[in-house]
């Protein structure tokens, strides 16, 4: 039945196919230890030509650093300059599951992969999780990486603690409350992700991560030595200098729509390199899942109109990871699809 199929239903042939592309599909596996050599890299991995990174040197961006510890420390003319700093950088901008181990999202796309590894894992602020971080290494990975669990729970730690820090500048650079943001995400359920880029034989042809938004709120990234982070600006991408003594912080869709616009998100992307891997930390600052993102009263009148709707962060994620893949237009799809759903009940 199957041979008489295939040889005279067409429809047949073509469920095949499909079949046997799901098949290699499923088979793929990012085996770094491997594909860093591999001159010829599998299809799924190259990119279109007009997202390839250009073959030249990104220029760098001249990206002004932000001291924050007199700021975090209460000194009001420290708060003052870090507040105007914040301001200038936002005037200038132009315009499944989530956790777990990922193998270039092998599992998720059928092209455009990107050329990383990542381990992604919950982190919560909330009294009732103190160790989330922790325990998950020794749930998941076994008792041996309970060491590896309490260094990234402290360091999850840390960064929650700067996230509201940082949350409390912007609410004091958009004029709003000073504890507005403070206080939104104090319980927040965020995501850390460690991401490794292995060297690449053809870096012109891929890509480590895509140009995207974050769908988060705040970024706040760690990097190595060895560069690799892009941003687009002015119509162009430019490099992010390595700095071993600063974090790079990006503004995220969530915040962007918690600002009513007032913030741009962020379009970035990670290119790779043929000489040396790249290793990056990035902490995803996110609300608690049930807290209804939605702006405040100030930043909502007859000249600045609600630009998003109300949404809450487990919506959003589940949109990400179910129904839209992360790029520059994530929000917006969001937006549309949100109110298509609403008219349609």
């Amino acid at each position: 039945m199957a041979i008489d199929c295939m040889i005279k239903t067409p429809s047949c042939m073509s469920s095949l196919k499909e079949e046997l592309k799901e098949d290699q599909q499923r088979s793929l596996v990012f085996d770094a230890s491997v594909l860093q050599h591999e001159t010829n890299i599998p299809q799924q991995f190259i990119w279109p030509d007009n997202e390839k990174p250009n073959s030249k040197k990104s220029k760098d961006l001249d990206v002004p650093l932000i001291d924050l510890e007199g700021f975090l420390s209460g000194r009001s003319s420290s708060t003052n300059e870090a507040s105007r700093l914040v301001e200038k950088q936002r005037a200038q901008r132009k315009a499944g599951e989530s956790c777990g181990y990922a193998s270039s999202f092998t599992g998720r796309f059928s092209s455009k992969l990107p050329w990383k590894e990542t381990l992604s894992f919950r982190f919560s602020a909330e009294k009732n999780s103190p160790d989330i971080v922790k325990d998950y290494f020794e749930n998941t990975m076994g008792k041996e990486f309970v060491r590896l669990g309490k260094v990234y729970q402290e360091y999850c730690n840390a960064m929650s603690r700067l996230s509201l820090g940082i949350m409390e500048l912007l609410g004091l650079s958009l004029g709003v409350n000073r504890s507005h943001f403070k206080e939104f995400f104090e319980e927040n359920n965020s995501i850390m992700r460690l991401n490794y880029y292995p060297r690449c034989q053809k870096p012109d042809l891929t890509l480590g991560t895509g140009p995207h938004c974050d769908p988060t709120s705040l970024t706040i990234l760690h990097q190595d030595n060895v560069g690799g982070l892009e941003v687009f600006v002015d119509n162009e991408w430019r490099s992010i200098a390595p700095n071993s003594s600063a974090f790079v912080v990006n503004i995220g869709d969530t915040f962007m729509a918690l600002s009513n616009g007032r913030y741009k998100s962020c379009l970035h992307r990670a290119v790779v390199n043929n000489k040396t891997p790249r290793k990056s930390l990035a902490f995803f600052l996110c609300p608690k899942k049930d807290k209804v993102v939605s702006p405040p009263n100030e930043l909502v009148d007859e000249n600045n109109p609600r630009v998003y709707p109300d949404f809450t962060w487990a919506t959003f994620l589940e949109f990400t990871q179910k129904h839209y893949r992360a790029d520059m237009n994530t929000l917006q799809a969001f937006s549309n699809w949100v109110e298509q759903k609403t008219s349609t009940t």
